[in-house]
């Protein structure tokens, strides 16, 4: 080979390897893996993924097949819609699932061999969500009761009006017949008007769906008893938010309709799963705590459903619990634990726990095969995307997909967990981000991003996101800080209880005693620093607007800024209470101490305020009031309220339109850059 073809062979594989700065639009559109369950001889596993459909502007979810461990493929496709809750049948020769073809959310079914979606009901409400009876002959569903009948003419007559609290539909369980060999109705369908042509014989018609629960409460969730006699389900008096804390669990037996109560505790109660025998149901609940559930540990119990004797399990597991499986093998969940997300296993007869798998170091929703040999899971580990895994039990885990792949090129965030103590004495993790050629002898400009919940975790990641352009910041040369403040999920209840009556005050301490530790490792530049978060982490930003001038920019997402107005607004005013123990006119000081507003007269940080228009979970009033009380400071700040939306931005334009605005924010106020936004071609 010649000396110039060499050179130019380098110079071509140079230039096909070479790392980009992904586009705002490629961060947006990043294929994601959902929900995953695997067939119950463990042989086929199917998942749903997210794609972004810029042309409708929505987020798309369809489902891909793999079987017996083979390249998995797309099997659905619901043309403007998603196909979602995929499931095997017993026998592992159907899927079911939920997709809105025309006429609402309906189940259909697809062989594993291949051929055209069927659907399976036809309900004039839409069905909320479903689960195989075991013979495989049929489905137990949920949908929500037909509309007040004099709806209409009441507002004929009235025009529109609400009684707050008094407007809801209730949601019940029904059950459908399932003949896998019926013709698809449209083949010859069965006319409903009197004056059609109505086919008098011959004509194909869906099995009429039976109820079967009734009164005066709503079924939240479900679960069909392995030997096929019962259900037994979740339920609340109404479908409102707050509702939750009065959820009890009843079984109902299919043969003659009847529903016998079984856990009615005056908190919350959760329905995790059946017993493999159908002898005992497994539950958490929050007992009698009805002043703190919100941060206080739920517990694990187990019921015998004749005897109704319960013992406890995992007492000395100490997380927030939910999301059990019981299987032959035991009963297994994903927890966190600090940053990590690890499957513990736990003994039915003695309620021990331990650890069983902790490799991937992220993982979430588990399913297994009938056998409890065989699980499918999602997870990743601290430097990838979101993949799919199999693995028997007592092996090590296989990827089934490859969405880390997508970012095969691009340049990343570098992630590292670090640890610092705060104002207190509490000891505070955080995710670091370094951009990819970090040098340890600059000092870089700070962005701090805040989680929210505040039972919310950052772990590490490559493309951390949202609305925020981390990994362009990170390539303009910056540090990003993500704290996981007191509160934060995955560091047991006496840390998630550290911000109660402290709110605000305490959350500042540490996000400052991080700030500092970086700032005493000489690895940041103070002049240059920014603050942002949504939702609870808007709070904490709007705390910080009003009690620090440390920041050169602040960029409040969906933020409380007063928790006064906040409390008679919200759609969740136990939360209020539960964390600051009081109603405003219980104890109007706490309430003062940790609100924004109460220092606004301090402010001087320029501020950008994001808000959703229809925002019931924080409602825009606290946008509005944080952005006029920093206009009568002359302080710089603009509100941007994204139309149509709630709490969160849910669709990729605005998404794209949220991150352009934070971008330009930033880049003025950290980096002294005006950034006009692109009207043109895509970034």
């Amino acid at each position: 080979m010649n000396r110039i073809l060499f050179l130019l062979l380098v110079l071509i594989s140079s230039h096909a390897i070479a790392q980009h700065v992904p586009t705002f639009e490629e961060v947006i559109s990043l294929r994601s893996v959902g929900a995953v369950t695997i067939s119950d001889d463990g042989k086929n596993v199917a998942y749903t993924v997210q794609t972004t459909d810029w042309n409708d502007n929505r987020f798309d979810s369809e489902i891909w097949l793999s079987k017996n461990g083979t390249k998995p493929f797309q099997l659905t496709n619901t043309t403007k819609g998603s196909s979602s809750s995929p499931s095997f049948s017993p026998d592992g020769t159907w899927i079911a699932f939920l997709a809105d073809r025309g006429n609402k959310n309906q189940i259909h079914v697809m062989n594993i061999e291949g051929g055209e979606a069927k659907a399976v009901t036809n309900e004039e409400e839409g069905v909320s969500s479903f689960d195989w009876h075991p013979s495989g002959t049929k489905f137990i569903f949920q949908k929500s009761e037909p509309e007040d009948k004099n709806k209409k003419e009441k507002e004929k007559r009235y025009g529109g009006f609400e009684a707050d609290d008094k407007e809801y539909t209730l949601s019940h369980l029904w059950q459908v017949d399932f003949n896998p060999h019926l013709p698809d109705p449209s083949e010859l369908p069965c006319y409903e008007k009197a004056d059609s042509l109505k086919a008098k014989a011959g004509c194909i018609e869906l099995p009429k769906a039976k109820r079967i629960t009734e009164g005066k409460f709503t079924v939240t969730s479900y679960i069909v008893s392995p030997d096929g006699t019962k259900v037994a389900f979740s339920h609340q008096p109404n479908p409102l938010i707050n509702s939750f804390i009065k959820s009890d669990i009843s079984v109902v037996n299919l043969s003659d309709n009847k529903i016998t109560p079984l856990i009615t505790n005056p908190s919350s109660d959760g329905l995790e799963d059946w017993s493999p025998d159908s002898k005992e149901i497994l539950f958490t609940t929050n007992g009698s705590d009805t002043l703190s559930n919100f941060y206080t540990n739920s517990q694990l119990f187990v019921i015998n459903i004749s005897t109704k004797a319960t013992r406890q399990l995992a007492k000395a597991l100490d997380e927030d619990l939910g999301g059990f499986t019981w299987t032959r093998t035991g009963i297994y969940a994903s927890i966190w634990n600090k940053t990590k997300r690890l499957i513990y296993r736990v003994d039915p007869a003695t309620g021990a726990h331990i650890v069983f798998k902790n490799s991937p170091s992220q993982i979430f929703g588990l399913a297994f095969s009938k056998d409890g040999e065989t699980m499918a899971f999602t997870g990743r580990e601290d430097d990838q995307l979101t993949e799919v895994f199999v693995c028997s039990i007592k092996g090590n885990a296989e990827q089934l997909t490859d969405m880390t792949g997508q970012t095969k090129n691009w340049k990343v965030a570098q992630s590292e967990v670090i640890n610092w103590k705060s104002k207190d004495g509490a000891i505070i993790e955080g995710v670091l981000h370094k951009p990819k050629d970090y040098d340890p002898s600059k000092k870089y400009p700070l962005l701090v991003v805040i989680h929210g919940g505040p039972t919310g975790i950052d772990t590490p990641t490559p493309v951390p996101a949202y609305v925020y352009p981390i990994v362009q910041w990170l390539d303009k040369g910056c540090l990003v800080l993500r704290p996981n403040y007191r509160g934060s999920a995955g560091y047991g209840e006496a840390f998630r209880s550290l911000n109660v009556k402290n709110l605000g005050v305490g959350d500042m301490w540490d996000v400052m005693s991080g700030v500092e530790y970086l700032d005493k490792k000489g690895m940041i530049d103070k002049t240059k620093m920014g603050s942002m978060g949504w939702s609870q982490g808007g709070y904490i930003s709007a705390f910080l607007t009003t009690n620090t001038d440390v920041f050169k920019a602040i960029s409040v997402g969906a933020g409380i800024s007063n928790w006064m107005t906040y409390y008679v607004n919200t759609d969740i005013h136990p939360f209020t209470r539960q964390y600051l123990k009081a109603t405003p006119w219980s104890d109007e000081m706490i309430y003062k101490r940790t609100s924004p507003m109460t220092n606004i007269n301090k402010a001087k940080t320029p501020t950008l305020i994001q808000h959703g228009e229809f925002d019931k979970r924080v409602p825009i009033a606290n946008a509005y009031e944080l952005l006029q009380g920093l206009r009568d400071k002359s302080v710089p700040v603009e509100l941007i309220v994204y139309k149509g939306f709630g709490h969160g931005i849910t669709k990729p334009k605005e998404r794209l339109a949220a991150t352009w605005h934070n971008w330009q924010w930033f880049n003025k106020y950290v980096w002294s850059e005006n950034v006009e936004l692109p009207m043109g071609e895509k970034k």
